[in-house]
């Protein structure tokens, strides 16, 4: 696995790759990284000079610090070729090839609402933010932001608040934290909920980082509510990527007098929902969520070994449960997980399987009633899931 995932490193940091670049290699060489970089290797003249100096000579403390961070508790690069990567992203200008995850990384599969708006936001503006996030978290929907000042971090602030989980996506290294004084908030996120970043780790803050960083947040997200952004705030990038993306735009109108709800209003204007609660827009998101767990599901069943018993939505948890209970890993899985809340990397040591392989059998397994997913990347077994002896 070390070695999969250093060429997965080396193929990532390769100059002048990019992510589309990355993805077609991939689906010539039917997903498999170590031809991916042979056939790198071999046309490395075509990819120009620093491209064929990286792949001749990879910077080894670089990618030496690269692995370190992988093999730290919670953290994990999610690949495009594995079962549980998000299939919202699939569609989006320029999908990841992988992405580095600190916590859990099945948050990326929950149905999702995107929360953006003003830096520079108003005592009115970061008052309305934490509402609708405690409103929107409370009623099961995951809120996802940039972890930026102002709107964003009242967000992800406020759901943790009320216990949920929250899912931040970076513009830097997963390593690296921005704006600074929000250390303590990512710490937080990364414990109860998810750090997202498709740059590898060390990468710092660039301002060209922010938009590829919003069209994540855009894509992962079922709706965008924008709070409070001026004409120039980057927030509308992510709700036009929203609407491009055939997402739901959501926006809170202001005072006509405020600059800070020019935006907003420009966005009515062009058709984004106005709302006033947040049950406005649990109720419009409701039907897509569905859909995205049938979608979620049917692709499980269909690339997780073992889980060719479906989700039959007449039976109960038990009977939808006796066909993994019959596939001896399943079985495993759930006698190691036991009673008492387990997190994943703990499941890694006991199991010996990877963690790819096991978060897409615990989601399974969650979508199925056997099990449930707790604060800390933990996972708990569930009356229902647990195998008799």
């Amino acid at each position: 696995m070390d070695d999969e995932l250093r060429t997965w490193m080396i193929a990532l940091r390769t100059p002048g790759l990019g992510p589309g670049g990355l993805r077609e290699r991939l689906a010539a060489a039917e997903g498999d990284i170590r031809r991916v970089l042979a056939d790198l290797r071999h046309d490395a003249a075509r990819l120009g000079e620093p491209a064929r100096a990286w792949l001749a000579q990879p910077d080894e403390a670089q990618l030496a610090a690269d692995m370190v961070w992988l093999a730290a508790p919670g953290h994990r690069l999610l690949r495009c070729t594995d079962a549980d990567f998000p299939p919202q992203l699939e569609n989006i200008p320029q999908p990841p090839a992988a992405l580095f995850v600190a916590g859990d990384a099945s948050l990326l599969l929950f149905p999702q609402v995107a929360i953006v708006g003003a830096r520079n936001a108003s005592a009115a503006g970061l008052a309305h933010a934490r509402a609708f996030s405690r409103a929107l978290a409370q009623a099961g929907l995951l809120v996802t932001s940039g972890m930026a000042d102002g709107i964003d971090g009242a967000a992800h602030v406020a759901a943790l608040d009320v216990g949920a989980a929250t899912l931040a996506v970076i513009g830097t290294g997963p390593d690296r934290v921005y704006p600074r004084k929000h250390h303590g908030l990512a710490q937080r996120i990364a414990m109860h909920g998810a750090l997202v970043s498709e740059f590898p780790p060390g990468t710092p803050a660039r301002a060209d980082h922010f938009p590829r960083r919003n069209r994540l947040i855009a894509g992962l997200a079922l709706g965008t509510l924008v709070i409070e952004a001026g004409l120039q705030s980057g927030s509308l990038i992510t709700a036009r990527l929203a609407a491009e993306q055939g997402r739901e735009v959501f926006a809170l109108p202001g005072s006509i007098h405020s600059p800070l709800a020019r935006g907003c209003h420009r966005l009515i204007r062009e058709g984004a929902r106005l709302v006033e609660s947040a049950a406005e827009i649990v109720e419009t998101l409701a039907p897509m969520a569905r859909m995205l767990g049938d979608e979620l599901a049917t692709r499980l069943q269909t690339e997780t070994a073992g889980a060719a018993a479906g989700l039959s939505k007449d039976m109960g948890p038990l009977g939808r449960l006796s066909g993994q209970l019959e596939d001896s890993g399943y079985r495993r899985l759930l006698l190691e997980l036991g009673h008492e809340p387990t997190t994943l990397d703990e499941l890694v040591q006991r199991t010996g399987q990877s963690a790819a392989a096991l978060s897409s059998m615990l989601l399974m397994l969650e979508l199925e009633g056997g099990i449930e997913s707790l604060p800390g990347n933990r996972y708990q077994c569930l009356p229902a899931g647990f195998p008799d002896d």
